[in-house]
């Protein structure tokens, strides 16, 4: 067994991969989908508008397409050098998962989106359109082996154990494990709606400096008509998810609540808890609305507490609590700005009213704020368990020096914040660059006054 301090500071490394990672699929994901439609659409009607803005957001696409492939794959070689013995232990099925991933997904990515990036103009139009297609296809495709991966490491059924090593029995079991039917379309949700939010936070800046307004007003509106529609079934879904991962895991459940002793039917809104003594030191809640969002509207019902597990079983009260929260409040704000922007779209006034525009700037990063949430609160939500009720967290890292680690961690956060950081500055050059004029020779269905303050 590797030291504590070793398996410690190995989780902080992948910890920092891993939201290093899910940060650009948070946004690519649902960029590439955005710009299949954008093109599809000007190869239908001829409007260069949606040229322009097909052109505008593949920038940022490709930076952050390109990021994403790398960070991902160093989270594969982690698997081997900081957690040796988990790699061994599910290296026949979760080899074979991550193997599919990348003969599937990423040869299809690495097939088309050369022709994404630099054909237009090259290639016929239909052509370009297909290959926009193409990459939206290889990234579900990814997105789906990778939640298939985790979400088994999240209920593991459909193996047998030999040798120490966990093979499978029932392919369809291990790749459509229960907890996959819940949190894909959950995970799949919640990178499209980022990737809305981020879209509609630069429109609504561009409206704000009275630039490019055709471009702006366009983009906003797409957002936000498509966040009209997916947060209200997000909301639904997400709380379908919770309930799940509460009956199969309730230790999650109970730390995510912040409560110890199942005596409250509250909804705590910040505790200070205290993991050796399991007491909460400071607890502010509503009373009643925990009852009331477990489904009992008498609110009379008590939110079960993390006493109820042993103590060698129970997450960190900590990160499940803020981290869901840090989801859940994100949620109900983007929520409450998508209906906002309903009612200024009904009323004629979604293109003007500078404070909603300012909000939007503002929430523009709110989508991938909610997924690092929810992606902490699942994975610390299910520890002390690397794969939940067969590997602890403590048995599956590597035998590595304490010098070997602490420099591997030091050196993945420098490389990792440099990187993150150069990727904002690129968006920002970017943004404040604004898209490119185009000339209107695309036949009567240019609208004259859109090329003009495009």
């Amino acid at each position: 067994m590797a030291s504590p301090a070793v398996v410690e500071i190995s989780r902080w490394q992948f910890a920092v991969t891993a939201v290093f990672h899910m940060s650009f699929p948070a946004l690519t994901v649902g960029l590439s989908l955005f710009l299949a439609v954008m093109y599809t659409v000007y190869v239908r009607t001829g409007n260069p508008l949606y040229l322009q803005i097909f052109r505008f957001w593949k920038k940022i696409f490709a930076v952050g397409f390109g990021l994403g492939v790398v960070a991902g794959t160093v989270m594969t070689f982690e698997f081997g050098l900081n957690w040796g013995r988990y790699a061994h232990a599910v290296g026949p099925i979760l080899g074979v998962t991550i193997g599919m991933e990348v003969i599937t997904a990423f040869f299809l990515e690495a097939g088309f989106i050369g022709i994404m990036l630099y054909g237009d103009g090259r290639v016929r139009p239909r052509t370009m359109a297909f290959a926009c297609w193409m990459i939206v296809f290889g990234t579900l495709l990814s997105t789906t082996w990778i939640l298939s991966a985790n979400s088994w490491m999240q209920d593991p059924v459909g193996f047998t154990e030999v040798n120490g090593q966990f093979r499978a029995s029932d392919w369809w079991q291990v790749l459509f494990n229960p907890a996959f039917s819940y949190r894909y379309p959950h995970i799949l949700l919640a990178v499209l709606i980022s990737a809305c939010w981020f879209i509609g936070g630069i429109a609504a800046w561009y409206l704000l400096k009275h630039r490019a307004l055709p471009f702006a007003r366009r983009t906003l509106s797409i957002a936000l008509g498509v966040l009209a529609v997916l947060m209200p079934v997000q909301l639904y879904v997400g709380d379908s998810t919770a309930a799940f991962m509460g009956a199969h895991q309730p230790a999650k459940l109970e730390a995510f609540e912040g409560n110890w002793k199942t005596d409250n039917n509250g909804y705590n809104l910040l505790v200070v808890p205290n993991t050796d003594k399991g007491r909460n030191e400071l607890q502010l809640g509503i009373p009643r609305l925990g009852a009331v969002i477990g489904k009992d509207l008498t609110g009379k019902a008590n939110v079960p507490g993390l006493l109820q597990t042993p103590k060698a079983d129970r997450p960190n009260m900590w990160s499940a609590f803020y981290g869901f929260r840090t989801m859940y409040f994100t949620a109900l704000a983007m929520f409450a700005m998508a209906f906002a922007g309903v009612v200024l779209r009904l009323r004629g006034r979604l293109f003007t009213a500078r404070r909603f525009h300012r909000l939007m700037v503002w929430m523009a990063p709110a989508g991938v704020i909610a997924i690092s949430g929810g992606w902490i609160t699942a994975e610390t939500g299910r520890q002390p368990w690397v794969v939940y009720g067969l590997i602890r967290t403590s048995d599956a890292a590597s035998h590595l020096s304490l010098g070997a680690a602490v420099t591997s961690l030091v050196g993945f956060v420098g490389v990792y914040a440099l990187l993150l950081g150069l990727w904002i500055r690129y968006i920002v050059h970017t943004v404040r660059a604004g898209p490119e004029l185009l000339v209107a020779d695309v036949g009567p269905t240019v609208i004259p006054s859109e090329v003009k303050h495009a």
